[in-house]
């Protein structure tokens, strides 16, 4: 028998502020008590001699060195803008504010 019981589905409702009736308390009690023994089963399925994992197939970096390589100038970078202001790229407005 599950551990989950009304009394504890009201209190996680109450923590989560959530407003359940009589019958959902009921409804998720039973859910909620299904699926704490089908962890049960699956912890009980799995041996001592396998170890947690997050991922099933390890994991590597994929991300290139960063590496300062030569670039644009600032002045080369804005000179095919269509305007510019101050070293700045230049762009209208989208928004209503000032």
């Amino acid at each position: 028998m599950s551990e989950i019981t009304p009394e504890l589905v009201r209190h996680l409702a109450s923590l989560a502020r959530i407003d359940v009736t009589d019958s959902e308390v009921e409804l998720f009690a039973g859910q909620l008590g299904l699926i704490v023994e089908s962890m049960a089963t699956i912890k009980q399925a799995v041996g001592s001699d396998v170890p947690a994992t997050s991922h099933p197939i390890p994991m590597a970096n994929v991300f290139r060195e960063d590496v300062v390589e030569p670039s644009l100038s600032q002045q080369q970078a804005l000179s095919s803008a269509p305007d510019s202001a101050d070293g700045r790229f230049r762009v209208h407005a989208i928004l209503d504010e000032e």
